[in-house]
């Protein structure tokens, strides 16, 4: 079998409130089978590394001593640059879904140029939530028969792994040039995207019964990017300045 180590080191994958610790070491052999070792756990209803342990086997163990707890997603998050959610259902606010083998290349192209890459797995009865897939940005779907549409949490990991394994190979000798400034966090984008929201909110563009739906389109755009921290910066401001604008205006309008 032939061994390509530390392709995936950047990878992160994330799993939001696993039912049974059994799923999470077959994960883990999973993530070690592909490369991949960093392995993060929010909200696990009931983890036991006892029961874990045996079916992570070998290499597997390994990741698994390594992981990380979390008390909520948007702590798990905060570090990476870009973030993947995954859904077995489509439609509705669940748009622009691509597949694991569709944004291959692309993830294989950040990895190698150091960015922090996270995939998100939701609970194995319900998967993620609008709320949760919300926080994700980037979604990602398994495409299966559509008689037996539900996969395994480890065989859904192992396939997404597989395919960004596939694609990173090829980039392992890539060297890039060191940008202007660092790549935004998905906690900065986050913020960022809050500050736009409370501007456009204060500009009357959208109200407030419904306000995260409407940004839906603006979190999309947001995500057909890397934003740089420079960037950011920017951003940030022009929303700054927005919202005293719109403040003065308010003032004079009620002025006598």
């Amino acid at each position: 079998m032939l061994s390509q180590p530390n392709l995936l080191d950047n990878l992160t994958v994330v799993l939001f409130q696993p039912k049974f610790a059994e799923n999470v070491g077959s994960t883990a052999r999973a993530c070690a089978n592909l490369g991949c070792p960093n392995l993060k756990l929010v909200q696990p209803p009931a983890w036991d590394l006892e029961r874990a342990a045996p079916l992570a086997t070998g290499r597997g163990k390994e990741v698994l001593h390594s992981l990380t707890l979390h008390p909520d997603l948007p702590s798990a998050l905060s570090p990476h640059h870009t973030v993947y959610g995954t859904t077995a259902r489509t439609g509705g606010w669940r748009k622009a879904i691509r597949t694991p083998e569709q944004v291959a290349e692309d993830v294989a192209g950040k990895l190698a140029a150091g960015h922090q890459v996270a995939v998100v797995f939701g609970p194995e009865d319900r998967g993620l939530s609008n709320e949760e897939i919300d926080i994700c940005g980037q979604l990602l779907t398994i495409p299966t028969a559509s008689e037996a549409t539900s996969l395994n949490l480890s065989q859904a990991v192992l396939l997404v792994l597989y395919e960004w394994f596939k694609a990173s190979s090829g980039k392992r000798f890539l060297r890039t040039t060191p940008p202007q400034s660092r790549l935004c966090t998905h906690e900065e984008r986050e913020t960022l995207l809050t500050s736009v929201q409370e501007a456009l909110l204060r500009l009357d563009f959208f109200k407030d019964d419904n306000a995260a739906y409407w940004m839906l389109p603006v979190r999309r755009f947001f995500q057909r990017f890397e934003l740089r921290r420079h960037e950011f910066n920017l951003l940030m401001g022009i929303c700054r300045q927005v919202k005293w604008l719109a403040t003065r205006t308010d003032t004079d309008r009620h002025d006598p």
